[in-house]
């Protein structure tokens, strides 16, 4: 997801590279796939063991994420169909630590609650949501240690927009017909961009 329109704090001083940023390997981000890809609408497949193929897959996200100044990225999104989510709703928060979910399911909803969103996939384009304002879920985490996770807000609405992702779902899909027929023209551009591979 991508992140919501605010000044932001300079993370990085002018002469520090993306390969400086604390906290993160020295690894190059990955390629995004943008909306027309058909791997955003495949479901991923369940993750059965954290190896070092996946660990090296969520340091590349993470990578991507920072470069991106998105707040929360799927696995599909990079073109893995692996059920794998990074969540960071505060970069700038050194003691912030991102969340990475294999496997992560909803077990309960409450409330409800509409903002806009953005999607790193679907550039520049952005809508009202209506979600669940408050979700339980149960994931697997780096240290393949089940977890479970209440989270409301920002942070719910991230984990649930990548969830989508890994369903084959995207944020546009849960807006109003009328609202995606105006937005039509805006998304054929989206998917007639000259992209990098």
């Amino acid at each position: 997801m991508s992140k919501p329109k605010r000044k932001r704090k300079n993370r990085q001083s002018e002469d520090q590279g993306l390969d400086e940023i604390p906290r993160l390997p020295k690894t190059k981000p990955l390629q995004l796939r943008y909306y027309g890809d058909p791997v955003l609408r495949k479901k991923a497949e369940p993750v059965q063991e954290i190896t070092d193929a996946e660990m090296t897959l969520a340091e590349e996200m993470l990578m991507t994420l920072y470069a991106t100044h998105g707040i929360g990225l799927a696995a599909t999104q990079v073109g893995v169909l692996k059920r794998f989510l990074i969540v960071d709703i505060d970069p700038e928060d050194a003691d912030y630590e991102p969340l990475m979910l294999f496997n992560p399911e909803i077990l309960s909803v409450e409330g409800e609650s509409v903002a806009e969103e953005g999607c790193l996939s679907i550039p520049d384009l952005r809508a009202d949501v209506k979600r669940p304002e408050k979700i339980v879920v149960k994931a697997m985490n780096d240290y393949s240690e089940d977890i479970q996770i209440e989270a409301d807000g920002l942070l719910a609405r991230v984990i649930q927009h990548e969830i989508d992702h890994l369903n084959g779902t995207l944020f546009i899909d849960r807006i109003s017909g009328l609202k995606r027929q105006l937005l039509r023209d805006e998304l054929e551009k989206i998917q007639k961009a000259d992209r990098p591979l």
